[in-house]
């Protein structure tokens, strides 16, 4: 709306303090036959179904650190780790594993975890960084005016993962583990959106059964690195727009006066008549 549009300023030449992207990709990976972790009740309810599926994952949290390569000057190894919560839904039967005589469902969650790695251009910059710290003062000596390194910093972007499959595996199958995870280990954020905290030992030998997923997700990973740049920019005004409180007595007007989600009703999303190409083909104009 043209209201809401800044009006023309006179643009003068600014520098800037931002993040340059050095260097980026896109992946698509498939995990295969992924452990799920599950907790002591999970475990439980694996060893008496008679069916299992995945139903829903999500990531919780992701673990990324980066390393520079040896001989190979300004490039870095990105290493990623995700930590997903599976939630699975089993078939629990009266008659035992397998057995046709009916059942209930149960729903049960766990943890699988996946890594991958990237290599990356991330340059190099000798050159040490020191930030003032407001919260301290001229006597202060904690952190305030430390220094670090110039290092890049490693960017990712991931949509919750694709379940591509569930398998049930018993003992002499045993799925290889490459998570060596500790619950101690585990951040605080990961470990409130569990139900219950997962098993990581198995030492359990009444545990004959392991769950396991085949997951695919699509990631956008980048590397940048603190720039300064001179842009054309202009004074931010105060808008001439009013703000308008909502008519909370009538949630149909409102309601009403939203656009339509058009977008969400195409597979190759809604554009406006304006920015719609051109579908003329010069045949009688």
């Amino acid at each position: 709306m043209a209201e809401n549009r800044f009006p023309n300023l006179p643009r003068e030449t600014v520098c800037i303090e931002t993040n340059r992207v050095l260097d980026s990709c896109r992946d698509r990976d498939c995990f295969e036959n992924v452990r799920v972790y599950l907790s002591d009740f999970g475990n439980e309810v694996l060893e008496r179904a008679g069916a299992v599926r995945a139903k829903n994952a999500e990531i919780l949290w992701t673990n990324i650190t980066i390393d520079p390569i040896a001989f190979n000057r300004g490039f870095y190894a990105v290493n990623i780790r995700f930590y997903i919560r599976v939630e699975c839904e089993a078939c629990v039967g009266h008659g035992g594993r397998g057995g046709g005589h009916g059942g209930q469902s149960q729903d049960i969650e766990g943890l699988a975890v996946v890594e991958k790695r990237v290599i990356l251009y991330g340059g190099e910059n000798g050159a040490m960084t020191f930030r003032s710290n407001q919260n301290n003062d001229f006597c202060s000596f904690g952190n305030a005016g430390e220094g670090s390194r110039n290092t890049p910093t490693a960017v990712v972007e991931v949509v919750d993962p694709v379940l591509l499959g569930t398998k049930v595996m018993e003992r002499p199958e045993r799925p290889c583990g490459c998570c060596c995870c500790h619950e101690g280990e585990l951040p605080e954020s990961l470990l409130a959106g569990l139900q219950a905290p997962v098993i990581f030992d198995d030492d359990d030998n009444n545990r004959n059964r392991f769950l396991t997923v085949s997951l695919g997700i699509f990631s956008v990973i980048r590397i940048v690195r603190p720039a300064e740049y001179l842009i054309q920019a202009a004074e931010y005004v105060i808008p001439e727009k009013e703000c308008l409180a909502a008519e909370e007595d009538d949630p149909c007007h409102i309601f009403k006066s939203m656009p339509f989600p058009m977008g969400e009703f195409s597979s190759q999303g809604y554009q406006p008549e304006s920015q719609r190409p051109d579908r003329h083909c010069g045949c009688g104009g």
